[in-house]
């Protein structure tokens, strides 16, 4: 049996949670930008909790900005997705299976951005969220009046000046942007790169006010580990469990958090934060992205490539293992940790990465290393490049730690195969990709050059890390001796090979 509206009053199963009919009634409240896992295993999870207890009452439209898939998926079953909370709180086992029913439909921007465009003269409407990546928060000049504009923050700006000039420039049908994007004021960057383009675009004066005093665009940060779906074998498992099928079922751990910066305005429309103690809205959000950006995204980051190079696939696998588990622990507790470009109270940070350590050993995730992989380059540069800078000025040392998780990115950057735009690594005879925007400059890098000059060439880049890297010697050596050592023996090597 698929899972879809019709087939709700089938499902027998007490351990599901089943929405209520009123909630196929509600208006559609916010658009959403995205359709990934991220934001249907925690932004949409809150929606359809306070839609259940009434507080809310609304759903979410959702624009599919990539090329890649299709929402068929979505189309088949009414837009309802099983999500599969699995995990372990004060020792015990929790696991709740919760059918949502936040998303109202799916589109298209390639293919019905007219009809996307039509919800802009929705009243109802008063939220924008997104989640589009950390490039896709970037300035692309281009005319908003395409079909549809390429960028995310054009495709934006075409939906607000279309509600402005639907609603004749009026102050309430101003809306609340909320970036879900994982870079530092994720809120303010993206009103600046939309300012911008409007004055590139030479829209009116009077639209510039509007955008800018009626609309408010608030810094945020989403923290969950959502995987999303499982192997095969676990899928079957589960859906034998539930008692029918779902192309859409995800998998995420209890931990949630979605700190949103705001005050009284913000909380009067987003009154869903009142159903979960896990959405936050607060005027300043610094403390919680900073130890979550640095201790959880920043260790993934610096773990990823050296963990999928040494044969682990998910998370769950290495920290099974006692080498790559004291890696990552060392890492976080000893490392980073330690140089946290921001103020925190005494033993904040060392309190959160032990959260984040038994997080990361949730026996119920599959998280892949690879997906971690994501734009490697730019999650380095914002999550740990502050990280290294930092601990120079504090000890004036290389930390090795971070310096063999650096090397292992460079080696994982070193693509064996390129086939149209897409490259390709290797990993026992096996290809793998490289999903990365900086993978075409690697793979000239290691064309027909050393590695001491790979090594000095990538660090030397001002433009990847904003910072001239080789500057700091002992780190430029360390990171050249650990890249050889795994050429020579093996990634798995350099990583049982003690630490000094």
């Amino acid at each position: 049996m698929q899972l879809n509206k019709e087939n709700i009053k089938h499902i027998t199963s007490p351990n599901v949670i089943k929405p209520p009919e009123h909630v196929f009634e509600l208006p559609d409240k916010v658009l959403q930008f995205g359709t990934g896992v991220l934001l249907r295993g925690l932004c949409d999870y809150f929606i359809d909790k306070a839609n259940r207890q009434g507080l809310f009452n609304g759903r979410v439209v959702v624009v599919k900005s990539t090329d890649g898939g299709d929402a068929t998926a979505f189309d088949k079953q009414d837009n309802l997705y099983t999500l599969c909370v699995r995990g372990i709180v004060d020792g015990k086992n929790v696991e709740e299976n919760i059918i949502s029913s936040a998303i109202s439909r799916v589109l298209s921007a390639k293919q019905q951005w007219k009809e996307i465009l039509k919800y802009a003269h929705n009243r109802h409407l008063q939220i924008i969220i997104s989640n589009t990546t950390e490039v896709g928060l970037t300035f692309v000049k281009e005319s908003i009046h395409q079909n549809p504009p390429s960028s995310f923050p054009a495709k934006l700006l075409a939906f607000l000046y279309e509600r402005y000039q639907a609603f004749v420039g009026a102050a309430e049908a101003g809306m609340i942007i909320i970036p879900t994007e994982l870079i530092t004021d994720n809120g303010r960057k993206l009103f600046h790169i939309v300012e911008e383009l409007a004055h590139s675009n030479h829209l009116d004066e009077d639209f510039i006010h509007w955008l800018k005093e009626h609309n408010r665009f608030c810094n945020s940060l989403v923290d969950r580990i959502v995987p999303g779906k499982p192997d095969a074998a676990t899928l079957q498992q589960l859906q034998n469990e539930l008692g029918y099928e779902d192309e859409l079922l995800s998998v995420c751990e209890v931990y949630r958090l979605w700190a949103i910066e705001g005050d009284y305005h913000e909380k009067n429309i987003l009154s869903f934060f009142e159903a979960d103690e896990g959405v936050i809205i607060e005027p300043h959000i610094e403390i919680y992205k900073e130890l979550k950006l640095r201790l959880l995204n920043g260790t993934h980051t610096l773990t990823c490539g050296l963990a999928y190079l040494s044969g682990f696939n998910t998370v769950k696998d290495g920290m099974n293992d006692a080498s790559l588990s004291t890696y990552i622990s060392d890492l976080m507790l000893k490392e980073i940790v330690q140089a946290v470009p921001y103020p925190l109270p005494d033993s904040a940070a060392h309190e959160f990465g032990t959260k984040v350590l038994d997080r990361f050993r949730n026996p119920y995730l599959q998280h892949q290393w690879l997906n971690i992989t994501l734009q490697y380059t730019s999650k380095m540069k914002m999550r740990n490049i502050p990280i290294l800078v930092r601990y120079y000025e504090l000890y004036d040392v290389a930390p090795k730690n971070f310096s063999l998780g650096f090397a292992a990115y460079i080696l994982f950057m070193k693509a064996v195969k390129k086939e149209s735009e897409k490259y390709y690594g290797e990993r026992n005879s096996v290809l793998y990709p490289i999903t990365d925007e900086k993978a075409s400059y690697f793979y000239e890098v290691w064309q027909n050059n050393s590695v001491d000059d790979v090594v000095t060439t990538v660090l030397h880049n001002q433009e990847l890390w904003g910072v001239d890297l080789s500057h700091f010697y002992d780190f430029t050596e360390s990171v050249k001796g650990y890249l050889k050592l795994m050429l020579e023996q093996g990634v798995s090597a350099a990583l049982e090979t003690p630490i000094p």
